[in-house]
């Protein structure tokens, strides 16, 4: 058995998708087991080839691993989550008979490849996997379609993101919103079900209503994105959903250069970077970074226009 430990978000997961298809392509015959959140099931399913969801929230073992590993030792286990300490000994509490993971001998992992802080988060995993003898892919990137029901052509745009300082203001999502109805656009906002009441507040002063909010399923979010004319995020887990089904997507970045988590470079994936600014400037919303402050409403629209229009 390979147990492979990705416990993190939808973003994490969908930039794995290389890694984790080239385990799959070098096992023996052998099950693969994903450590994982559980909510993230849907969307493990649309990689294929994940035998068992192992649910993990969290890093934290006191030297056991955590409740609910009932499998016994694997024979190789694979650190597809961080550079330790804590993911490397989750792991090892598995009592694995091998282990692959990035070098860190203060958690018993002297071997392996070193840490790089600037690389994209794609290729590492691919690298760590490469630096075992594995054969790795990096634009493996695709999922699945989802066998959903959902609206067709739609353009999505998603105003949420963790973390405050990737979150473009509502206002802007508004105005882009309402300049791309009126451009005969179909748009649809998106969120997960902490984000819905932004959401709603973004529909109702696009003009839209409520019916352009709707509470979806993860599964549904997937499928609305891999059938949609565009998406339009900040530097979140959609906008990885985007890049899996190869939907035109416009995406605002701000603390975080896309050179560590943008989208492949096709025509078709515009991210917008203004760097890492630091000045305060005009800040009517002081969580948001100032380089996604930065980012303007016509701006977002041209390089809207500019995706759409090389669809592949």
């Amino acid at each position: 058995m390979i147990l492979a430990l990705r416990a993190l978000g939808v973003g994490d997961l969908a930039t794995a998708v290389p890694a984790l298809r080239a385990l799959q392509a070098a096992r023996d015959d052998e099950p693969l087991v994903l450590a994982a959140p559980a909510w993230l099931t849907p969307l493990i399913d649309l990689i294929g080839g994940v035998d068992r969801v192992l649910a993990t929230d969290g890093l934290a073992t006191d030297g056991l691993a955590p409740r609910g590993w009932d499998l016994p030792p694997p024979r190789l286990a694979v650190n597809l989550h961080g550079s330790g300490p804590e993911s490397h000994r989750l792991l090892r509490a598995a009592a694995p008979g091998e282990m692959w993971a990035f070098a860190n001998a203060g958690a018993g992992c002297p071997e392996g490849p070193p840490w790089r802080d600037d690389e994209h988060e794609v290729h590492r995993w691919c690298r760590l996997l490469s630096w075992y003898g594995v054969d790795v892919d990096e634009t493996d990137l695709a999922l699945a379609v989802p066998p959903v029901e959902v609206p067709k052509d739609v353009t999505i745009i998603h105003p949420g993101a963790k973390s405050p300082s990737r979150r473009w203001p509502p206002a802007r999502f508004a105005a882009v919103a309402r300049r791309l109805r009126a451009a005969g656009h179909r748009v649809l906002i998106t969120g997960s079900p902490a984000e819905l009441d932004l959401c709603v507040r973004v529909a109702d002063r696009a003009g839209l209503g409520a019916w352009a909010a709707p509470s979806t399923t993860l599964a549904e979010l997937a499928g609305l994105i891999a059938h949609a004319r565009l998406v339009i995020s900040g530097d979140t887990g959609v906008a990885h959903l985007a890049t899996a089904y190869r939907t035109p997507s416009v995406v605002l970045f701000g603390p975080v250069s896309p050179a560590r988590w943008g989208p492949p470079d096709r025509p078709y994936h515009r991210p917008i970077w203004h760097g890492t600014r630091s000045e305060p400037g005009d800040r009517p919303d002081p969580g948001v970074h100032p380089a996604l402050l930065a980012v303007s409403e016509d701006e977002v629209l041209q390089n809207a226009v500019a995706a759409a229009g090389r669809a592949d």
